[in-house]
């Protein structure tokens, strides 16, 4: 049978207090139970002044940030909209029915004014991270890398034509001493500095929206300005560093300074998970000569079909040349500026063998194959791979760093961001990634409790 509700109770008179209207399992009971946010007065203290106006408490300003990032509310403006009407939210800044909410230009303003050129966001995230490792929940041995890209707030139509330096990359110099060795080694003399000094540059396009961001290409259907968010997890998916660039930076020039970043302020990883795109002669020897294990998958050859694969030339360690499949050497000729020996097959033999078709398509019959001065670096990666050890460690990426990527975009508003510049782009990276691990942490620790 159907019914009418007659009774209209919006005017019903109650006595009760805000704690009342939160529910006991509420994620923002959680929150407040976890951690103690008064860590934050030390952190901002000298950013205040000691004379003006009282300003707003700083724990309530980055609380209200949380709130935005925690709950994956799109905007600062809709933030503050929905704190007006829920008493949970009101509840974990301490308001009370009629307390007034801040404007929501409040946390723009002093971010403008006081932290753009502080290191507070970071100091943050790490604060949270200590707490979590004082209670046991950390598991930095095995650390799992990667990057994603955050579509950034500009027109991909808008844009101008521009010549720009090449980046260095963070292996660069240590890359130039160990190939100039080499040369010396080989009878061949050393690149004048000059040669390194020498400014490469490229064509890139730049966003007249928003210049910091990077024209990125993933295939036909997606172009578009973009951020890169470089993050690592521990097993247990907390996150453990994170550095933003511009769309267009590739992957593998981030891994050595985000691990660098991880040794310095959590501890120095046994393991060091990454894909495809990690895979290079410079990561591996940054790791294996820092101890720590790479963990890295199969890569397909590049090699055309129907044409012998790089493994079917064996290389003579002793002899420093390689073989091809039919015997003949191929000699040591240079090593490049990239870092790369190159060997060379003899012409007038090549001109006669009856699988050169397989071999090259070069017009004087002369094979060239490129070993780099790290190449048993990568080499020993591969040996590795095929150890139980790495094939587990390998197969938890899916549970961490891919899931935390996937939750920080469809529960954390981390697909694409309203903001501009790479500090702004770097302060959301942060405060998104703190508060996913406060929100983890709250929830494990509530368990326990």
């Amino acid at each position: 049978m159907m019914t009418k509700n007659q009774a209209n109770e919006r005017e019903q008179f109650e006595m009760l207090t805000i704690d009342q209207l939160v529910p006991e399992n509420h994620l923002v009971r959680k929150l407040e139970s976890a951690i103690d946010f008064s860590f934050i007065y030390p952190m901002v203290e000298h950013l205040y002044s000691g004379l003006g106006r009282p300003s707003i408490d700083p724990v309530v300003l980055f609380k209200i940030t949380f709130i935005q990032y925690i709950f994956g509310i799109r905007s600062m403006r809709q933030t503050i909209k929905e704190i007006e009407t829920n008493m949970a939210y009101r509840w974990f800044l301490g308001f009370g029915f009629y307390t007034e909410v801040p404007h929501f230009s409040t946390f723009g303003k002093n971010y403008e004014r006081r932290f753009y050129d502080s290191d507070v966001f970071e100091q943050i995230f790490y604060r949270i991270l200590k707490e979590i490792m004082d209670k046991g929940l950390l598991s930095p041995e095995h650390v799992f890398v990667d990057s994603t890209h955050v579509k950034a707030s500009a027109n991909k139509r808008k844009y101008d034509k521009k010549l720009v330096r090449k980046e260095t990359r963070a292996y660069e110099e240590k890359l130039q001493l160990e190939l100039n060795l080499d040369r010396e080694k080989h009878g061949k003399k050393p690149f004048p500095p000059e040669k390194f000094e020498k400014e490469e540059w490229k064509e890139i396009k730049e966003s007249t929206t928003d210049p910091e961001s990077g024209y990125y290409v993933k295939d036909e259907r997606t172009k578009q300005f973009a951020y890169s968010f470089h993050a690592a997890t521990d097993e247990k998916g907390f996150v453990l560093g994170t550095i933003v660039t511009p769309g267009n930076i590739h992957d593998s020039h981030i891994l050595q300074p985000l691990v660098e970043k991880i040794i310095e302020k959590v501890k120095k990883p046994l393991a060091v998970a990454a894909d495809a795109a990690y895979k290079t002669p410079a990561i591996a020897n940054f790791l294996l000569e820092n101890q720590m294990l790479p963990v890295l998958p199969y890569t397909r050859p590049k090699t055309k079909d129907r044409f012998f694969r790089k493994h079917d030339y064996v290389y003579d360690e002793y002899y420093n040349c390689y073989l091809c499949p039919e015997g003949q050497e191929l000699k040591y000729t240079t090593t490049t500026k990239e870092g790369y020996r190159q060997y060379k097959s003899d012409p007038a033999i090549c001109a006669s063998c009856p699988v050169l078709s397989k071999c090259t398509e070069s017009k004087n019959h002369q094979k060239l194959i490129q070993r780099h001065i790290w190449e048993p670096y990568l080499e020993e990666a591969e040996h590795l791979r095929h150890t139980d050890e790495i094939k587990q460690i390998y197969a938890k990426r899916k549970e961490t760093i891919e899931r935390v990527f996937a939750d920080a975009k469809e529960k954390h508003g981390m697909r694409w961001t309203t903001l501009r510049g790479l500090k702004k782009l770097s302060m959301q990276a942060m405060l998104t990634f703190a508060a996913m691990n406060l929100k983890k942490l709250a929830n494990w620790t509530w368990q326990v409790a």
